[in-house]
Formats: structure tokens, sequence, C-alpha cells
């Protein structure tokens, strides 16, 4: 079955150096008059402010050449950029580089891409096209000049748009917009960990003021007891799909609730709740307000989950249904995503902050406040037990799903009891295991090489096993020197983010000039990234130091590690876990093979993901909920090691990467911990460093490259962001939108 990102053929980006030819052969002059210095402006800020140019390089290069270091400095933000050129600097700059052709090409291919009406949605889910899907999550990873973004969830969320978009499915979603965004991360000379946050301009986001139905700005209100919250509301296109972000910053609310959706997860849980307000019952208003009428409501997590209620109070006001009734079809338009497996991580509020926060619409409802208070608890008369989002989101939709196989199981047993009469198997919590959208993720030169080799439009069908076989067809020498590019590429953006890193603290020219010369592109790279929250045990490989020095000195098969991630501001365990490797770097025994990289965020992740040679994930099981990091490593060649936790464990099959122990837990964590570390180290010396450093009569790692090609073939179609879009669309968005999919019908 194939599925379209693109409708039009897809081709690979045009070298800077190429021109049109004449009917002689010379190269032509760019033909001036079709093109006016406005008009020039004009196409690239169109360009700029739709965020599908983030997952086409080619589009992204172009930026890029404008201005190489200024792109960087300015965070890779294509409009921060432009508002430095004048129309007349910018034609002079394009003719200089010979960007006219590769500048209407990529203006016309977006402008295609967005009038297309043949799409994968259209043949498999045409229900959708007048009941689209409205898609409610806390945060939104699109690219790291748009920071409304923590980590995974964020970045999950904005795969699942970006592959919407692709396939054409009907959505639109709703976020919060957050003027501070998620904080930046620096490390002092201890290596403790400080946050900084940082003001977005708004006029450099490609970002609108959305409109109502008549055409006025949409400025939402939340009413609460203790007072009104308003929010507008800015619009921002990622492709075919508008992403609307509500900002409570506006005339009329009180100094705090100015500032409430200002940063991300920050506050206590009163500027939770009310964050919650904003993001659910303010979505829904708005999505009414602008005329769109959902025929499903997706719930990414918990923290939107009063979106069902304002739904509900929508359809008693507005076609005068009973409670009973509204209830009963507004959760059979509802789908739920639950991403969390340990209960402490699901927001919880005291019967206090609801009455204050929800009594307004408990009156709208009709319902008193212990009834309300049902909804969230699992235990409904136990008045002691806190007001739970995930309880609420799981008793008011009818299709709940985990994000692996074994979160699934994880979720069924977590929640049994909102189900007393079923059998644990019997809960209805299903799972879609997690993918990520393959553009965004692969690098611009595994490009090109599956561009070369893969069956022409393959990158339609990126979804398809089929297509992805061809990479055995790819030349052994040729994929490993791909590789090793990216990885040299991946050592010079970790080299110059330590001297910035050692210059920002004051240290010596010394530590600067050692920090630009650590790693060795020949040494097996070992990539840790993530959030730095302590089951995911990022010091698992430092349990025992002697046996890790061992390694890391071998003088003929020698190891080295990258870390990156960010505790959250309040985790003193996290923050005290990254001073403890960061501080690495002054151990001599270490220096220069294990670094810290300052920072983690989408851009510092496309570097590793791309070049590591291994990804390292090892969280004690089964606290991982899927993990995505490890899939984008997949797409460019890198091999996962990991804990058999998340999505590892139905994707590994002992040809396409390493697994750390056999899936086996004890009940004592401390145990646990014990027997992951060595099995940890077990794996490292006896399969890894082996398989990575045994070399043919060519320097080739032959049977790791057979490695990299097992995984790539079969693990980058079933890991990808359209197929698990696919399969909201088939299990979810089509039945709640009161449709048969045609691959249901046929079956």
């Amino acid at each position: 079955m194939s599925q379209a990102e693109e409708t039009t053929p897809r081709t690979p980006g045009i070298p800077a150096s190429v021109m049109p030819a004449s009917s002689n052969g010379r190269l032509a002059p760019p033909r001036l008059h079709e093109l006016s210095p406005q008009n020039l402006y004009d196409k690239c800020m169109a360009l700029a402010r739709n965020l599908w140019w983030s997952w086409h390089p080619e589009v992204n290069n172009l930026f890029r050449e404008l201005d190489p270091v200024r792109f960087r400095q300015l965070g890779h933000n294509p409009i921060a950029l432009l508002a430095e050129f004048t129309p007349e600097r910018l034609e002079a700059r394009a003719a200089e580089l010979v960007l006219y052709s590769r500048i209407n090409q990529a203006y016309r291919r977006l402008k295609e891409y967005l009038a297309a009406e043949s799409t994968w949605s259209h043949v498999h889910a045409g229900v959708l096209g007048s009941k689209p899907v409205v898609y409610f999550s806390a945060e939104f990873g699109i690219h790291e000049s748009v920071p409304v973004y923590s980590g995974g969830l964020g970045v999950l969320a904005g795969d699942h748009i970006k592959s919407a978009s692709g396939l054409g499915i009907p959505l639109v979603a709703v976020g919060l917009f957050y003027k501070q965004g998620y904080f930046r991360q620096q490390l002092d000379v201890d290596g403790y960990q400080h946050q900084e946050y940082l003001h977005s301009r708004v006029e450099s986001l490609p970002i609108d003021r959305a409109v109502d139905v008549e055409g006025n700005p949409v400025v939402v209100q939340v009413d609460t007891r203790s007072g009104p919250i308003l929010a507008q509301v800015w619009r921002m296109s990622v492709g075919r799909v508008n992403l609307y972000l509500l900002d409570s910053d506006v005339e009329g609310n009180t100094p705090e609730d100015r500032e409430l959706t200002s940063r991300l997860y920050g506050g206590d849980t009163r500027v939770r709740i009310r964050q919650e307000l904003v993001l659910g019952i303010g979505g829904v208003k708005a999505i009414r307000a602008m005329g769109i009428t959902p025929g499903v409501y997706h719930l990414n997590e918990g923290h939107s989950a009063f979106a069902t209620l304002e739904a509900i109070r929508g359809r008693m006001d507005r076609d005068g249904y009973s409670y009973d009734e509204a209830v009963r079809r507004v959760a059979r338009q509802t789908v739920f995503t639950t991403h969390t497996p340990v209960p402490a991580g699901h927001d919880r509020f005291d019967g206090g902050l609801v009455e204050e926060h929800l009594g307004p619409m408990r009156d709208a409802l009709g319902i008193s406040h212990d009834h309300l208070m049902s909804l969230g608890r699992v235990e409904t008369h136990n008045h002691d037990e806190p007001f739970c989002m995930t309880v609420l989101a799981l008793k008011l939709s009818r299709r709940a799903n985990a994000v692996s196989a074994l979160h699934g199981h994880v979720s069924r047993r977590m929640w049994n009891s909102l189900w007393p009469a079923r059998e644990e198997e019997e809960v209805p919590i299903g799972h879609i295991t997690n993918g990520v959208h393959v553009p965004s993720w692969l690098s611009w030169q595994m490009l090109q090489l599956y561009d070369r080799i893969f069956p022409s439009g393959w990158f339609r069908r990126m979804g398809e096993p089929d297509v992805w076989q061809k990479i055995y067809d790819v030349d052994s020498g040729e994929l490993w020197e791909t590789h090793y590019a990216l990885k040299n590429l991946l050592l010079q953006f970790v080299r110059r983010r330590l001297a910035r890193q050692c210059r920002r603290r004051g240290e010596c020219d010394e530590a600067v000039e050692q920090a630009r010369t650590v790693l060795d592109p020949n040494i097996l790279t070992i990539g840790f990234a993530r959030r730095f929250a302590t089951y995911k045990r990022a010091d698992l490989v430092l349990s025992d130091i002697d046996r890790l020095l061992a390694m890391i000195s071998d003088p003929d098969r020698p190891i080295q590690i990258i870390f990156a991630g960010k505790a959250h501001p309040a985790d003193e365990p996290g923050k005290e876990l990254i001073r403890k490797i960061a501080n690495l770097r002054h151990d001599e025994r270490t220096s220069g093979r294990i670094v810290f990289v300052e920072d983690y965020d989408i851009n510092v992740c496309r570097h590793l993901i791309q070049g590591v040679d291994v990804w390292l994930n090892n969280p004690r099981r089964p606290l991982e909920a899927s993990g995505t990091s490890g899939q984008k490593v997949v797409l460019n060649g890198g091999l996962n090691c990991s804990i058999l936790d998340g999505w590892w464990a139905e994707a590994f099959d002992g040809r396409n990467g390493f697994a750390i122990g056999r899936g086996e837990t004890h009940a004592q964590d401390e145990i646990t911990d014990q027997r992951d570390a060595a099995a940890l180290y077990d794996v490292l010396e006896k399969e890894v460093i082996p398989l990575f450093y045994d070399r043919d009569s060519d320097g080739l790692p032959r049977e790791w490259i057979r490695m990299m090609k097992n995984s790539i073939s079969s693990l980058a179609w079933r890991f990808s962001a359209h197929r698990m879009v696919m399969d909201y669309a088939r299990a979810c968005y089509v039945p709640a939108a009161g449709g048969v999919s045609c691959d249901m019908a046929n079956r």
C-alpha cells in the first residue's frame, strides 16, 4: 500500500553551482525580469513562514547558503535571517549564489503540495474530510527555531502532525504558546546545571493571529471561580496542518495570568491546572470560534483532558442533549494516548483546586462537585483521592492506547482497577507504537544515497517494507564512507560546542584548545542523550569505573561516549547525574573520551543521531513507554544498544542491533541495576566492540555494516511516523468519526 508524502515527484536538491544551460551549452544568466527583488523576497518569506521547509533539506540549504554563519547564530531561523536582508541585498546574494531557479522550484513545490487533492487520506480516510481531527498536546517539537517543546512528548507530537500533513489527513493541532519556551541549559565549572529562559520574539516566528469566522482575532475566555482567564490564539502552518497556540499574555488578565503560558512545565500545581484549563477548555472554544467542527478529539497525554468537558458542554448547549447523552457522544469521538508508565507521572489536583477552576463548568454541566471529582478518580467515592487527568481522559474516551506493545501491558495493569469486572488482558487500552518522521531526521547524505539506490518515488512509499530492502544493494564501502562523513560532522559540531562552553565559563585558552581536539573519528563512538530522569540511568555505564576505563583506554579497540540531556529544574537527583558525568572531563583517565554537550535540543539531537556508531539506551524496564531517539538513529545507519524496553522490546531480532540483558527484572531495583550494568559491560566487551573493530583487508567492518543494513531494512519502515499515523487513522480516527476505513472494510 503506497502512501503520499508528496503528490509530485520528489527531486533531490539542486547544487548551488547548477544553472540553466543555454542552447549553446553555456550557462545562461538568471532571467531577472521574472523575479523582482520584492517578488524574490516574498517567495523566500512564504517558504520561511510554513514549517514545511524544515523537513526538506534542499529548502533548508537555500536559507543556510544565504549566510551560513548568521543562520547558525540565529538558531537556524529563516525568518530572523531574512529580517536582516533588504529585498535588494537578497537579490544580490541570490544572483551571486545562482539561487533563482532553486527558489522558484521550492516555492512551486510548496504551492503544489498545499493544493494537492490526491493523498493517502483521500483514499483511505475520506470521512475525515468533513470531520477533521483536532489533536491536543501540551508541547510541539517541530524545529529548534520554534521553542515550544521540552523533549520526547513534544517531538513525537511534532512528528505526528508532520506525517498527518504528508498523508493529507484533515487535522488541526492545538497547544500553548510559550514565549520563554523550555529553559536553555548551562553548566558551571563544577558541572552543575543552571537554567536560563529567553523570550521569543513573535516577529521572528512563523506565526500569525488566528481569526474567527468573521475575520476577527480569536480571543477565548475560560471562566473560573476566581475570575476569567483570557487567551489569544496564534496560527502556525506545518505543511498542510494548522497548529493553533493559545497565549494568555493579553490585556484583561492579571499579571500572574499573563505569565501563565510563558514557560513550559513551570510553576506549581495551581499554575499547571490553569495551563491545562487554557489548553483543553480554551482550545475547544478556539476551534469552535474558527468554525471548525471536529469529528475526532485526540488527546496526546492527559494534559488536555479538560477538552472533553468543554466538548460535552457544547453538545448540551448547541444540540440540546442531556448530560449523559452528550457524554456518550463526545466519548465516542475521543481518542486518548497515554505516555506515562508510572503513577507518579500523571497530573493530580485536590478538590479545592478543581472546584475553583472547574466550578463554572460544573454549573454549566449541571453536575455536583462529587460527580465532577468522580470523573477523575479511580475509586469514585473515595473523597481523599485527588482528581487525575489521565483518569478523566480514560473515562471520557472510547479509544485509548499506549505507545508500545510493552507499554500497553503496563498501562492495562496500571489502570485495571478502573474496570474491576474485567481481566487485565481485557482492559480497553491498546497500543500504537510510536514512530518518527523520516524526512525530519534523515541526513542529507543518507538521503542522497537512498535516492540513488532506492526505487523511484520511494519517498512516497516509506511505510512499505519492500522499499527498504534495497539497502542490501548499497555498496558496503559507500555506506561506510557516508556514515564516516556523518560521524566527522558530528565530532566537528561537538568540538565547537565544547569550545564555546569553555569560553563561556571563562576557562583558559589551553582548555578551549583541548576542547577543539577531543574525540577521534576512528574510535567507536557511543551516544547517550535524553531527559536526565534517574530511571533512565545515565550513569549505568559508570557503575564499574575500572571496567569502563579499560574499554576507554584500550590501545587497540577503545571507545568514546558523548552525553547530552537536561534535568527538570526541580529534579536535583537528575542534576547530580549531569554533574557526575560532566565532571569526568577533569579526570585525566577519561579526558577527551567522555564529553557532555550542553543544551540538548532538536539541533543537538539531529547531529547526534546522524553521526554516532551506537545509540545507548538503558532505562529501568518497563519505565520507558516507547522512546523514539533510537528510531531516528536507524535511519542514518547507527545501531541501537538498548534494554529490551519500549519500542526496542518489539524491534530487536538478534541481527539488527544489540540487547542489554534478556528483558528480565528483579523485585528490588538495586539488584536490577546491578544485573543490567553487568549485562551492559558484557554486550560492549563481547559483541559491540569486537564487531566494530573486526576489519577486512579494505579496512571495512563487514559484519558491522551487515548489521547496519539489517537494522535499516527491518526497522525504518516499521517505526516511521507515517506508519504510526496511518495506524491511528485506521484504528481510531475513522471509526471515531463514524466511518469504516477501506482497510477495515476489505478484511
